[in-house]
């Protein structure tokens, strides 16, 4: 073997050497997280907790008293002291509010390392505005008791939250510049709201509905209906679908959008939600055309940092 092509092998086996070292020393540093849920996160709890030989599932006793009121438990409190612990939490109703906020506000108390409180869907988030007086704003509300929970031995608490705030053209879009865009805006003409497109030419296309929350779906159908008689039908076979981070569907308003005519050519043809609100994804099951993806593996990440 020539002088050079030792060298190189060498200098190959040491980059090498490097780069195992680097990955395991990662690997060592990742934290050692305890994972708490509330019943409703079960399923995504579990989903986390398998991207990540890190992350340990741990259990509540969620029972009641005969007057209705929280009976709790915290299982194995005492291993978890000088941990760090997560609680993944749904607010999907005031009913189960009251519970999860006494979980949440005794578990830095513990003696823990550190806390982090994960709420993929921060419900209140549309209810910030105060237009007139008397308005209450419930987003202030929940926020002030989300922002006072106790500090652990690791100092204040560490929150991931997904919040359902701005448009969906700003939150989105320069995730998105790969792809041709179009962009709807709503207007008012007298008490009707009309979803109208602003800016693009989605002819020919396969066209994704991008927002971030869906309610009744309203603006969801107005939007699609609008590039079905005013684009697709004088351009060809293009399709519609749509992606909503947070499903929300109260009343069951998610079955407006089922294909109940054996796929009709004016419905969704694929409609990609979150596991962000668990009630949601139970109910839908794996009828067409939703297609459910696990924010698992992100909060999974996030939780290691």
């Amino acid at each position: 073997m020539s002088e050079n092509a030792a060298n190189n092998n060498n200098s190959i086996m040491e980059k090498n050497q490097a780069i195992c070292k680097e990955a395991i020393v990662s690997e060592l540093q990742k934290k050692k997280v305890h994972l708490f849920y509330c019943l409703e996160c079960e399923e995504l709890a579990r989903n986390i907790a398998s991207e990540s030989d890190h992350i340990t599932l741990q259990s509540i006793n969620w029972r009641s008293f005969a007057d209705g009121f929280p009976n709790l438990f915290i299982n194995n409190a005492h291993e978890i002291r000088g941990q760090h612990v997560a609680f993944l939490a749904s607010f999907s109703s005031p009913a189960v509010i009251f519970e999860q906020i006494s979980v949440i506000y005794l578990l830095p108390r513990l003696f823990v390392a550190s806390f982090t409180l994960v709420l993929p869907f921060f419900p209140t988030g549309s209810f910030e505005r105060m237009e007139e007086e008397g308005d209450v704003a419930t987003a202030f509300t929940m926020a002030r008791i989300v922002s006072n929970i106790p500090i652990s031995r690791g100092g204040p608490t560490s929150i991931i939250v997904a919040f359902p705030d701005d448009g969906a053209w700003k939150r989105f879009h320069k995730l998105l510049d790969q792809y041709p865009t179009v962009v709807c805006t709503k207007v008012r003409e007298g008490d009707k709201r009309i979803v109208r497109l602003k800016e693009g030419n989605p002819a020919g296309c396969h066209v994704v509905i991008v927002d971030d929350l869906v309610q009744s779906g309203g603006t969801l159908i107005e939007c699609q209906m609008m590039f079905y008689e005013k684009v697709l039908a004088a351009h060809g076979a293009a399709k519609v679908s749509a992606y909503v981070t947070h499903g929300v569907f109260p009343k069951s308003s998610w079955e407006r959008f089922t294909h109940k005519n054996n796929g009709s050519e004016e419905a969704f043809a694929y409609f990609w939600i979150t596991d962000s609100c668990p009630q949601t994804v139970k109910s839908i099951g794996n009828k067409a055309p939703f297609e459910v993806l696990s924010l698992a593996g992100s909060i999974a990440g996030a939780l290691q940092i």
